[in-house]
């Protein structure tokens, strides 16, 4: 492997990082495209793979935090996690045997579905002491099973469907559905990632590159998130936007 393209995805792990921390859902949408198009890594399921198991770490390890703040609604996380496994696994055999061109285009087309949700206004209202109930379980499996099967053909974390999921059918906050959704993430990016590793399409130095690089765009985006409080609207607009222009790029290519 070539330090050049270690270096590159360093720095694309920087980038998504940064806007992770800043903006939350839909930053790690950008590893894929990034892999392909800037490091030059010409599998599109290695792409995939290796993109999806760095989603899994970076997830991790928001977690971890979320979990010290007391934000994890833990039955309704896990709940809805155990039903979208089953459906990130299944996912991930499909797009294994989906050409990788085609699957490339399916993936812009999901970009643009997750911009699209970033520019909708978010609503926090909710019961930030929701309790899991047998009811909210035959609402939280079904949806749960479709974001799994989503996270895991893409090869993307699923943030853009699981926290409103959870919102959906517990009433649980915005903040407390965007923290548990994240139990969701690190399973769904573990178990593609799984999936591709065990059909030798994940490239290790790479995905080492991406958290690393990772880490250090999370620890810089750190003072900029307090800079952007007053303007994180319209922050998050251009973001999507930019998201959207990647998407495009991918289609007319």
């Amino acid at each position: 492997m070539a330090i050049e393209s270690l270096l590159l995805a360093g720095l694309g792990g920087a980038l998504i990082g940064l806007l992770l921390t800043l903006f939350g859902g839909g930053g790690s949408v950008l590893a894929t495209p990034w892999l392909i198009y800037v490091v030059g890594l010409t599998d599109t399921h290695a792409a995939i793979g290796t993109s999806a198991a760095a989603v899994a770490v970076n997830a991790a390890t928001g977690l971890a935090a979320q979990a010290r703040a007391g934000r994890v609604k833990w039955p309704c996380a896990i709940t809805f996690g155990i039903a979208g496994l089953a459906g990130s696994l299944v996912g991930a055999h499909f797009a294994k045997q989906v050409d990788g061109q085609a699957l490339l285009t399916w993936f812009a087309f999901a970009m643009i579905a997750i911009a699209l949700s970033m520019l909708l206004p978010k609503k926090s209202a909710g019961d930030p002491s929701v309790r899991l109930t047998p009811p909210m379980v035959l609402k939280l499996a079904p949806i749960g099973l479709l974001a799994g099967l989503a996270a895991g053909f893409f090869g993307i974390g699923g943030g853009f469907l699981i926290a409103p999921g959870l919102m959906a059918s517990t009433g649980m906050t915005l903040a407390n559905a965007s923290a548990s959704s994240l139990v969701s993430v690190s399973l769904f990016g573990g178990a593609t990632s799984l999936s591709y590793a065990a059909s030798g399409q994940l490239v290790w130095p790479l995905f080492g590159a991406l958290v690393v690089g990772g880490a250090g765009g999370t620890l810089a985006a750190l003072p900029l998130a307090k800079m952007l409080e007053s303007r994180v609207a319209l922050a998050r607009a251009i973001f999507a936007l930019m998201v959207i222009a990647v998407a495009v790029f991918i289609l007319l290519h």
